[in-house]
């Protein structure tokens, strides 16, 4: 599989605000249950799927992060910019057959191997069986979720915080995305010209392109007729993104 030298760019340099009480004093892909971080947790999956060469990039206290190993980039405008724009930070590690990942999402090595099975140029992941994880998830609602409307060819036609009622085939955006090469470079062209035309302008559901979710410039490119696969899974990961994810993942992991 061409996919045997992937490398993987774990984005982690956000401030965890709704994990405010735990991330004073460290990012939240420091977190521990279990007896091991959130991160570790994530080294260990790409670890066993072959995957040992990988990126961080670092912002919030980011010298609470430091695994040997691990190559680091740094995001020096983490408190005014936005997920996307971070993951330009190691903009020079984007090329080559390369997946991308949240930093505060766990997930199976099954999940990255069904990844790295994708042949298209641009892939993410997308569970269908989503909906359960926010049953009694108050701090994080539904209508928060990152959900993909797609096809029957698995394609993306609508990406983003839209209305979860809405009756088309969709599922939600885990935060995982796997290029090629060609793949990496389409993602890094259109990348370029819309910050160009958009930095400080309404993008998508952006307030401004610096602040800008990836699932904005997905969107961008599929209605520029890029096709964008969607990789199915049902359940396999969990996402930490407030007090009480963690606190649950304190009982279900340590309980």
């Amino acid at each position: 599989m061409a996919s045997t030298n992937a490398k993987a760019i774990i984005i982690a340099a956000g401030l965890g605000r709704r994990l405010k009480g735990y991330t004073e004093e460290l990012p939240k892909c420091m977190l521990k249950f279990g007896g091991k971080t959130l991160l570790e947790r994530q080294l260990d999956a790409y670890q066993e799927c072959g995957i040992n060469n990988i990126s961080v990039i670092r912002g919030y206290k980011k010298e609470k992060i430091n695994y040997k190993g691990l190559r680091y980039f740094e995001n020096t405008d983490y408190e005014n910019n936005n997920v996307l724009n971070s993951l330009f930070y190691a903009e020079e590690e984007l090329n080559g057959y390369i997946i991308t990942a949240y930093s505060d999402i766990i997930f199976e090595p099954a999940v990255v191997k069904r990844l790295l099975e994708s042949e298209t140029d641009i892939s993410i992941v997308v569970d269908i069986d989503w909906r359960g994880y926010y049953l009694g998830r108050k701090d994080h609602p539904v209508d928060e979720a990152e959900i993909a409307i797609f096809n029957a060819n698995n394609e993306v036609e609508t990406i983003g915080k839209i209305p979860a009622e809405k009756k088309d085939v969709f599922g939600e955006f885990i935060g995982m995305m796997k290029f090629s090469p060609r793949g990496a470079v389409i993602f890094k062209r259109h990348f370029h010209r819309a910050k160009e035309m958009f930095w400080d302008r309404p993008f998508h559901r952006a307030e401004t392109f610096q602040k800008a979710y990836i699932t904005d410039m997905i969107q961008e490119m599929v209605d520029l007729g890029v096709p964008i696969h969607c990789v199915i899974i049902e359940r396999g990961w969990k996402e930490i993104d407030t007090v009480e994810d963690y606190e649950k993942a304190l009982k279900e992991f340590e309980g």
